[in-house]
């Protein structure tokens, strides 16, 4: 709990700091005709950013268990493969492909709506929060700090944190469609909120849990036993449905019809296919 303290006491003053120097500029250039492609553009950085680390992890981890004694040292605990695969899995799912959906989703609902991202710097919020969510959650899984539940590692308080981000980001996308100038609610941001809406759900009702303190990352999960399991996979088998295949088809539903610079086949399909 100390390190993430440190790590949400230098986000903290980066952000005051960041604010002091962005306000004035914002307050001279915030041109509400344009679409707001900035943290569209810093997603797609941090998107191929935390691919890179996720993958070459993956690779590293895929050699430990060819040669069980690499990079195996006692006194260094985080080099283990038992901490560096969870490390992967979630650099990969969710710093990668979370990434991508957080930048294309931004990028989608405004050109599909002709207006700005609603909220002004709350997108940024939402961006420069997912990250730090990342780094407290890759932070934890070095140090052996986890809840022990699979694609769920982070203890409550990043949890809680995630929530705090997810409820803007919903925020943004809905308010975002709210004051659209194009009537049409593309197909690609209903699938856009199948995917933020209900891993929403998931998170949450996975992550019930009682803190043993305020300033302990240990908790008690309010479900136990089987329940606990029986929770666990219903979120993780969801997280596969919603988080890795509604967001990615909402992508293919924007980005391939404009690449071959057509319209989609058959919309009506589109519908029946979002509701099956």
């Amino acid at each position: 709990m100390t390190v993430h303290g440190w790590i949400f006491l230098g986000a903290a003053i980066l952000a005051a700091l960041g604010l002091v120097f962005t306000a004035h500029g914002t307050a001279l250039h915030n041109d509400q005709s344009t679409y707001s492609d900035g943290v569209v553009r810093f997603g797609v950085i941090a998107s191929t950013f935390w691919g890179i680390v996720g993958m070459l992890v993956g690779v590293v981890i895929a050699s430990q268990l060819a040669f069980p004694d690499l990079l195996y040292f006692k006194d260094f605990g985080f080099l283990n493969f038992g901490r560096l695969r969870p490390l992967h899995t979630s650099a990969v799912i969710f710093a990668f492909g979370g990434n991508v959906l957080l930048a294309t989703s931004f990028y989608v609902v405004q050109r599909t709506c002709r207006a700005r991202l609603f909220g002004g710097m709350l997108p940024w919020f939402v961006f420069w929060g997912y990250q730090l969510f990342i780094v407290l959650a890759a932070t934890g899984y070095l140090m052996g700090v986890t809840s022990g539940q699979e694609y769920a590692e982070p203890t409550w308080h990043v949890d809680l944190w995630l929530t705090v981000v997810w409820v803007a980001y919903l925020l943004v996308f809905l308010g975002t469609l709210w004051k659209r100038k194009e009537p049409h609610i593309y197909v690609a941001n209903w699938f856009y909120l199948a995917f933020i809406v209900p891993i929403a759900m998931l998170h949450v009702v996975n992550n019930l849990a009682v803190p043993t303190s305020p300033f302990a990352t240990t908790s008690y999960p309010l479900f136990g036993g089987v329940q606990n399991a029986l929770t666990q996979w219903w979120y993780g088998h969801n997280a596969v449905g919603f988080f890795l295949t509604a967001g990615f088809l909402a992508i293919m539903y924007y980005f391939i019809p404009k690449q071959v610079n057509r319209p989609v086949y058959s919309y009506q399909l589109s519908i029946v296919h979002f509701w099956a």
